[in-house]
């Protein structure tokens, strides 16, 4: 199974942090965001990744290079100008396989077991009409409405909403209408699979920070350094 990690993003919020560095490359708790993300998923099995990019993505593959050194196999997906989250993935499906995939927001930190999407993708290959799995989070201070309800392990767009964390278990095949280098969004593609009945979930209850703003970077930095300094988590 294969993981994409979504790095192509400007940060338009995180600026003038992102004028010079790419947002996955802004350190926390003293490595990248996007290392966190690369060692929690060799440690839950995955080795082969890939990464899409588009602003400053030379300096993501500088930092990064072919993965080894966290003994991963690491695959890029340049995008040039970006292609929001399914015209990315779109571009990237060479490279995914033909298998169910996960697929992690690079801007986001977490302590998620990933080795969890390994069940889910074997559930998928039982089941054509599981066409994707989503994990949610409780809502935010700056999300509070949410995104969908998750009722009884399926996901849903009426009811008590979670946030949608930025990581899901996708079919390749559910991108295959999206013309490579096309622009799409992945939103209006997943409530389609919602009305749909075909999307289940699981709510997230371990960290989960959306790393949007400055101060959100800030603040995860500190409370990092703090847990590994044997203080309160």
């Amino acid at each position: 199974m294969k993981a994409m990690i979504l790095a192509a993003g400007r940060g338009e919020r995180m600026r003038p942090l992102t004028d010079h560095t790419p947002k996955p490359l802004l350190a926390v708790g003293g490595k990248p965001l996007i290392v966190w993300h690369i060692e929690n998923l060799a440690r839950a099995g995955f080795t082969e990744l890939v990464i899409n990019h588009a602003h400053l993505g030379e300096r993501i593959e500088a930092a990064l290079g072919d993965g080894r050194r966290w003994g991963v196999t690491i695959r890029y997906s340049a995008e040039g100008e970006p292609l929001e989250t399914a015209g990315g993935i779109a571009k990237a499906l060479p490279l995914l396989g033909d298998g169910p995939f996960l697929v992690v927001n690079g801007d986001i930190h977490t302590y998620y077991d990933f080795a969890r999407a390994r069940a889910v993708a074997a559930a998928m290959a039982e089941d054509p009409a599981y066409v994707a799995h989503l994990v949610l989070t409780d809502n935010p201070p700056h999300h509070a409405q949410g995104d969908f309800a998750l009722v009884e392990g399926f996901c849903r767009l009426e009811g008590a909403r979670l946030t949608y964390a930025g990581i899901g278990v996708y079919r390749p095949e559910r991108f295959g209408h999206i013309l490579p280098g096309t622009r799409a969004a992945l939103g209006p593609l997943i409530r389609a699979w919602i009305a749909g009945g075909g999307v289940r979930g699981e709510h997230l209850r371990a960290r989960w920070v959306d790393v949007g703003t400055p101060d959100r970077l800030a603040a995860l930095d500190r409370a990092l350094r703090l847990c590994h300094k044997g203080g309160p988590d």
